[in-house]
């Protein structure tokens, strides 16, 4: 479980890798066309990830010999229509992509996938450079059920971080991102232009999106929204409510009109505009800042980690895998994409375009990355900074939809202008006894 534990990191040099090299196709001792002439479905998250994953699928179709249908759908509506198939035990897809943060529990207690250990133990069916002890511990741990199981293997590992646009804040006359929350607080305000259409942070709004940014705020607290053996809500502390104050300050204060219901694509939207001074969010939203096609602030965006808070300095991480359902049509197929997509290989292009932080160590110490990236070395060092201060940001709960519609609410009432006090006490009066019944059974 990774509720109360810091995440830890190698802390290798982060570098990155140049085009794919296929490995597989020189290794003779392994048939990658084993399957060839048959098909798999594929289903995805919207993310940087998927977009990924499907610019390079004629790559595994040619190595495989595998036709794939792909499907990526945003998450919100990916999770239940997720849910509904894997109930029903007749899935549409046969490779999925789990956002462990959120359905940990719930596939675990459902029983939905597929254990890997005896694919993996398999020597005809695994590639003999798949190195299962490459993946961090902690996606491991995130990966493997308390059965022991292998529910899904490590896809991304992502952190939250701080873009921040370097024109305006050097306009300001601040020549460094802000180092603590009270900083940041004050330089939004001096950031903030609504004359030029100018804001000083942008911000999650929208129910169930926000949580996450809140729970990073919660964080800086040195507090989690649930305890340790995730029975009791504690998202109605003074702490939690000087969290929820803080966010209620920036985002009425410095933030754009309409907020209130802005998800990532909106708040990405805003700082590509160049209407966002600073952006806090996922690592893995990085590489559309730096296409000159979409972005107006290719040369201006600025990469640090999070800013430390009140009691202490943490990044919120989110770790998504991919794994079989355990009633999948093409298990054998499917495995091949499992080991493909989170493959050296496409780990490294994951970490060289910017679509994530993978959870295969050996990425980071990839020699010839740097220099075939278009990051800069400050995105790289932002991302070594926030591993090591990484901490997870959603609670380890069946019912975790639930809670990040229930707490959500409460928080975009908190932007709307409701007393954070009274919105934080009714959401977790509401989502407490949810969280008992689930924790019965």
């Amino acid at each position: 479980m990774i509720r109360r534990r810091r995440l830890l990191q190698a802390s290798a040099v982060l570098l990155a890798a140049p085009a794919i090299v296929e490995r597989a196709n020189a290794q003779s001792a392994f048939d990658w066309k084993q399957c060839k002439g048959q098909s798999i479905e594929v289903n995805y998250q919207l993310s940087p990830r998927g977009d990924l994953a499907k610019a390079h699928l004629k790559e595994f179709e040619e190595l495989t010999g595998i036709d794939v249908g792909f499907e990526q759908i945003p998450e919100q509506q990916q999770r239940p229509k997720v849910a509904m198939e894997m109930a029903t035990g007749h899935p549409s897809f046969d490779a999925l992509n789990v956002g462990m943060h959120v359905q940990k529990r719930l596939i675990e207690r459902a029983k939905w996938m597929e254990d890997l250990r005896p694919f993996i133990a398999d020597k005809s069916l695994t590639n003999p450079d798949f190195d299962l002890a490459d993946f961090s511990k902690p996606s491991m741990a995130v990966a493997t059920g308390e059965d022991g199981a292998i529910n899904v293997l490590p896809l991304n590992q992502d952190l939250f971080i701080l873009f921040y646009n370097k024109e305006l804040l050097s306009d300001k006359g601040f020549k460094a991102p802000p180092k603590t929350f009270d900083e940041m607080m004050s330089m939004s305000h001096a950031l903030t232009d609504p004359s030029k259409q100018i804001y000083g942070f942008v911000g999650r709004g929208l129910k169930n999106a926000n949580v996450v940014l809140y729970d990073n705020i919660l964080l800086g607290w040195d507090q989690e929204t649930v305890t340790p053996d995730g029975k009791k809500l504690l998202t109605d502390t003074p702490a939690a409510i000087e969290a929820a104050a803080w966010y209620q300050k920036i985002m009425k204060e410095c933030g754009p009109p309409g907020n209130i219901g802005f998800n990532w694509n909106e708040c990405q939207t805003t700082f590509m505009q160049g209407r966002g001074a600073m952006w806090w969010d996922g690592i893995g939203f990085s590489a559309p800042l730096l296409d000159k096609a979409k972005s107006k602030v290719v040369d201006k965006v600025g990469f640090a980690p999070v800013p430390a808070g009140p009691k202490a300095h943490n990044a919120a991480t989110f770790i998504d895998g991919m794994g079989i359902p355990a009633t999948a049509k093409n298990k054998k197929g499917a495995w091949l994409w499992l080991q493909w997509i989170t493959g050296k290989d496409m780990q490294a292009e994951q970490l060289r375009s910017g679509s994530g932080t993978p959870a295969r160590l050996s990425v980071y110490q990839r020699q010839d990355l740097v220099k075939a990236s278009a990051f800069p070395q400050e995105w790289f060092d932002t991302t070594g900074v926030s591993l090591k201060i990484a901490r997870s940001g959603l609670p380890v709960i069946v019912p975790v939809t639930e809670f990040r519609d229930t707490i959500g609410v409460g928080l975009t009432n908190i932007v709307g202008g409701a007393d954070p006090a009274t919105e934080m006490k009714k959401a977790t009066a509401a989502f407490q006894p949810v969280l008992d019944k689930s924790n019965a059974g």
